[in-house]
């Protein structure tokens, strides 16, 4: 970590790759494509390596590097805006059921698909990864009482949309 402060590459590269896997599950829960997860992996790698010598804590380096990926995703999405897109696994689904069958299609996929960028971040965080939510209130940059707040209603939200069988827009 020391040599990495220091500017040395190889050994950037060495702690950065030890993540790289990590970051880009994290980039492709946000961003459901790969070449823009690719892109927010490469990004984070140009932030990281830029401002490692602003990072006190040496053990945070996971946080620290998987707020940054979380950022270049976000930074990404913005660009996208509001572009609506049918992927092709979506598309043989709705081709081939009647209106009455999708909802029986649905995964937790799906259904994580449905919450906004906030909750859904915290969602994977605590699910996929298993932070604790003071360090999801870390990664996030949020009150622990927000993080909280954001996680027991994203649950609700989830339990409905599952007793439901279906899921509605935002």
């Amino acid at each position: 970590m020391k040599k990495a402060q220091k500017g040395n590459e190889d050994a950037f590269l060495e702690l950065f790759q030890m993540y790289e896997v990590d970051l880009y599950k994290t980039a492709f829960v946000y961003l459901k494509n790969k070449e823009e997860a690719l892109d927010a992996v490469q990004e984070t790698a140009y932030r990281s390596f830029k401002s490692i010598n602003n990072l006190k804590e040496p053990k945070y380096f996971k946080t620290w590097i998987i707020r940054i990926v979380i950022s270049c995703s976000m930074d990404i999405l913005r660009k996208r805006q509001k572009v609506v897109y049918l992927y092709p696994e979506y598309e043989e689904t709705v081709k081939d059921t009647e209106e009455d069958d999708i909802p029986l299609s649905l995964t937790l996929k799906d259904l994580v698909e449905n919450l906004n960028h906030q909750e859904k971040g915290v969602i994977v965080l605590r699910f996929y990864y298993d932070y604790t939510l003071k360090e999801i209130a870390e990664i996030q940059d949020l009150p622990l009482g927000t993080v909280k707040t954001i996680l027991y209603r994203s649950l609700k939200k989830l339990r409905q949309y599952a007793k439901e069988g279906q899921l509605y827009e935002q």
